[in-house]
């Protein structure tokens, strides 16, 4: 845990450094795991525990400056603060609590309108409902990376292109090769690994138990 203090004595550009550093050690951990073969096995811990250390330091962060906005920290200090929100998975009070901040930013500036549909897909996804841009894919029963639950596809492709994402289709073909590329497989109990997560969902909060 970041001290308060020392946070608040730190000026924005200082700040920045700070985020930016959260998320490069993400990526160095996610990349370790890729070379490790264990990017699929589960929610490995060393990843969790970091997501949830960096989702605590940022909280700190945003209670002190408010949102880490381009205006505030930088291009890629605050793009580099999405991706901490969006690995934020098992703290469901921050996640919505940065996407009604990230909305209001929005609002006047629609540079965040990718990061907002991102955002409020993968929340959706956690409580149950549907997506409405169809940015979050999982595993299928067919073992193939696809679209997780979505309202009606023309809806979500219009969607999609009101903000300058490709369609659906498209994207769906851009995941499975990627996760080709990086030796991602299936789990090897479709059915177990849902119920784990439907766990899993309930012990962290997105739903009730």
């Amino acid at each position: 845990m970041v001290d308060l203090v020392i946070i608040r004595s730190m000026k924005h550009q200082e700040i920045a450094k700070k985020i930016i550093s959260l998320k490069s050690a993400d990526l160095q951990l996610r990349n370790n795991l890729i070379e490790e073969g264990e990017l699929s096995d589960g929610y490995n811990t060393a990843m969790k525990n970091m997501h949830n250390s960096n989702a605590e330091i940022l909280d700190e962060i945003i209670d002190t400056i408010g949102y880490p906005t381009i205006e505030l920290v930088g291009i890629e200090a605050s793009e580099a603060a999405w991706l901490v929100i969006q690995h934020a998975i098992e703290k469901p009070s921050f996640m919505i609590k940065c996407l009604k901040l990230l909305q209001q930013v929005s609002n006047n500036n629609s540079t965040y309108l990718t990061q907002v549909a991102y955002l409020q897909d993968r929340i959706a996804v956690f409580q149950g409902r549907l997506q409405l841009y169809g940015t979050q894919f999982d595993w299928d029963k067919q073992g193939e990376l696809s679209p997780q639950d979505y309202d009606d596809i023309i809806k979500v492709n219009q969607r999609r292109k009101s903000i300058g994402l490709n369609t659906l289709q498209e994207q769906t073909k851009v995941i499975r090769r990627q996760a080709k590329m990086e030796n991602q497989s299936p789990p090897s109990d479709y059915h177990k690994r849902k119920e784990e997560m439907d766990e899993w969902r309930k012990r962290v909060g997105w739903i009730e138990g």
